[in-house]
């Protein structure tokens, strides 16, 4: 009998330490690369636009009313989340973000509805709390950043762009959200204010 308690314990001691060494280890990969933008596709040209408002031009050569490309400026961008969580018994919203973001953006200043939104990718390994035991959670369990290093954003359409360029307007945005190996389809409002 006691020795049938020793082995418990020690199998016990083996799943809690062994629980706890994947707890500490996980989620807390380096990005694997640097994050750049997916170039925006030919054959998109006709699917989505967006707004963005840090951006910065990757062309500057193009002839007057000729579509010009930006690219998310991800020092002077950010990508957040927010979620709710029982913290010793009170309800609690955590939130955090990164600013490892990137995409393009195809303006055309002649016909704004005739603008493409490429795709949009985020580092999940770069997502940052409060908390440091939380953000290794977030990175771990929760989005095993380890094996689903990026959370990609695909456009699918564009609704309500002005068919006239005008400083200020709203539309959406609706695509296929990828986070872990999950997809779903969401819409986003933007709002474009222009000066």
């Amino acid at each position: 009998m006691k020795r049938v308690v020793v082995v418990a314990i020690a199998v016990g001691v083996l799943v809690v330490g062994g629980a706890l060494a994947w707890f500490y280890s996980s989620g807390n990969e380096d990005p694997s690369t640097e994050l750049t933008a997916p170039p925006i596709a030919a054959s998109s040209a006709s699917t989505s636009t967006v707004d963005s408002q840090p951006v910065e031009t990757t062309s500057t050569d193009e002839a007057p009313g000729a579509p010009t490309t930006f690219t998310i400026a991800s020092s002077e961008s950010m990508v957040s989340f927010a979620l709710q969580e029982e913290l010793r018994g009170v309800d609690t919203t955590v939130s955090g973000s990164t600013d490892q973001v990137a995409g393009e953006i195809l303006v055309d200043f002649d016909d704004p509805s005739a603008s493409v939104l490429g795709d949009v990718v985020v580092n999940a390994r770069t997502l940052e709390t409060e908390s440091s035991n939380r953000t290794r959670t977030v990175r771990g369990a929760i989005l095993d950043t380890d094996t689903f290093e990026f959370i990609t954003f695909s456009p699918t359409s564009i609704d309500g762009l002005p068919t006239e360029p005008t400083d200020s307007f709203t539309f959406t945005v609706t695509g296929d959200l990828t986070i872990r190996d999950v997809t779903r389809s969401v819409t986003f409002d933007v709002a474009v204010s222009g000066s």
